[in-house]
């Protein structure tokens, strides 16, 4: 039996996007985004509220930085989804965090949290807030690589957002392998 839930944003795994601008002054500022992922090769779709100084400052700089959460940074990513910059000119201070600029983009990249993707604003709707950005880098640090030189995702530890209970909960179990599995049943 199946229980209906009507039309809810629940999707399972939902990243816990940290999105990273600077504003007009050239301060760095982030905050927590559910609503976003991968849309095309080189291609991130999210959607935030024009609202938000996040909104304000991409559309002013014409670039944004987007890092996957992990369990070592739970407490300052929910931290700089709470609170807005807005109202707080220290929240990166508060956090924890310590920004570099991104030799790619104009646009912070916070070395606490070890995978960002840098990215150029190709379009914003005020309407829907569906903000679509063009893919220039990856940047990742070593800690997070295995010995092969490629991304560990259990040593990367993301996390994604549990919509129903409003937890935050750890990924990383292989539960087979893709483009491998299936051919069994050939």
């Amino acid at each position: 039996m199946r229980k209906n839930f009507n039309a809810q944003a629940i999707l399972y795994p939902m990243p816990v996007l940290i999105i990273g601008s600077y504003d007009k002054n050239g301060t760095p500022d982030a905050m927590n985004a559910a609503w976003g992922g991968i849309s095309g090769e080189t291609e991130i779709s999210i959607c935030i509220s024009n609202t938000h100084k996040t909104t304000e400052n991409i559309l002013t700089r014409g670039a944004f930085s987007v890092s996957a959460a992990d369990a070592a940074n739970v407490t300052s990513a929910d931290y700089v989804g709470i609170v807005s910059g807005l109202t707080e000119p220290d929240k990166i201070q508060k956090a924890g965090w310590h920004a570099v600029k991104s030799s790619n983009v104009d646009a912070p990249i916070f070395e606490e949290l070890p995978l960002t993707l840098e990215c150029k604003l190709k379009s914003y709707d005020r309407e829907t807030g569906h903000l679509i950005g063009e893919i220039v880098n990856i940047s990742v640090d070593e800690s997070i690589l295995d010995e092969t030189g490629k991304i560990d995702v259990s040593k990367l530890s993301p996390i994604t957002y549990d919509p129903v209970h409003h937890t935050y909960r750890v990924l990383g179990e292989i539960a087979g392998q893709a483009f491998h599995d299936g051919q069994k049943l050939k």
